[in-house]
């Protein structure tokens, strides 16, 4: 009864936070009329029928293949890195774990807009092209600017899960695999990758996630010329005012990624032998 008590705060707490958003964004989503009138509204699903046109679904597809890609990247670089930390002695593992994070403690649009010093046409990069007599580059707005931001701003949420589950390996597994002839190639790849891939899943999870939605990275190092589905739901609370036709791709986005999730979370409960999934 005491717990029950307990978590009327939480419960709360969710209902303003949680349920009363959402809800308040299906109702924006499944409506039409003036957004700053509630007196207008009148249900449709106009909103949703406008989004699935060519001009829109290209800007989702350009969306989740660049947000594929840098998870992908993510994986490349942060699996060899999480490794490489988690086979370092104690206080030296240490430190290499508080270098990964504390780019993480400065503000997501400081860290962003510190690349516009490095990759603009009068950035620091260009202006070492041009002092060994080369032209300077292009490297700003467009997808591959914005590329390198998301795998910047995103590899730690990539590098903590998978490192956190390789240092939980049970050294005694790996020590049985070598006594019993296992070459280094066959240990890592028949006991620490299957044993580390709920750090990948979660890793993919992380990083797929915020790189889909993201409106920030693609405005600052895209210039705008190549906008995702965040900057045009962004777009349309902030500059356009069809409240309407935000929500219905924000609730668009929440599909596309609950579904991911679901994906993820079914493989990895299939590499733990069932149980103890999220779906």
């Amino acid at each position: 009864m005491k717990m029950k008590k307990a978590a009327y705060p939480y419960i709360l707490w969710m209902a303003i936070f949680i349920v009363i958003p959402l809800f308040l964004i299906l109702y924006f989503a499944f409506t039409t009329g003036d957004s700053q009138n509630f007196a207008t509204f009148q249900f449709s699903i106009d909103n949703f029928k406008r989004f699935f046109t060519p001009m829109y679904l290209r800007v989702l597809g350009r969306s989740v293949n660049l947000a594929f890609v840098s998870t992908i990247i993510c994986l490349i670089l942060g699996y060899p890195m999480a490794y490489i930390i988690s086979k370092a002695k104690t206080r030296k593992r240490n430190m290499m774990v508080l270098m990964l994070v504390i780019p993480m403690w400065m503000n997501f649009l400081l860290r962003t807009y510190a690349w516009l010093t490095l990759l603009g046409r009068n950035g620091f990069i260009n202006f070492v092209i041009t002092k060994i007599g080369f032209k300077p580059l292009e490297l700003m707005y467009n997808d591959k600017a914005v590329l390198l931001g998301m795998v910047y701003n995103f590899l730690p949420f990539m590098v903590l899960p998978i490192y956190t589950v390789l240092i939980k390996i049970e050294k005694s597994l790996i020590e049985a695999a070598e006594d019993l002839g296992a070459s280094k190639l066959e240990v890592f790849s028949k006991v620490v990758l299957p044993l580390s891939m709920p750090g990948i899943i979660t890793g993919i999870t992380m990083v797929f996630i915020p790189a889909v939605s993201t409106f920030v990275i693609s405005a600052l190092l895209g210039g705008n010329k190549y906008n995702l589905i965040g900057n045009l739901v962004e777009q349309q609370f902030r500059w356009t005012g069809d409240w309407h036709f935000g929500s219905s791709m924000s609730i668009i986005l929440m599909i596309f990624i609950l579904i991911t999730m679901a994906l993820t979370s079914r493989f990895d409960k299939e590499k733990e032998g069932g149980g103890g999934g999220l779906w």
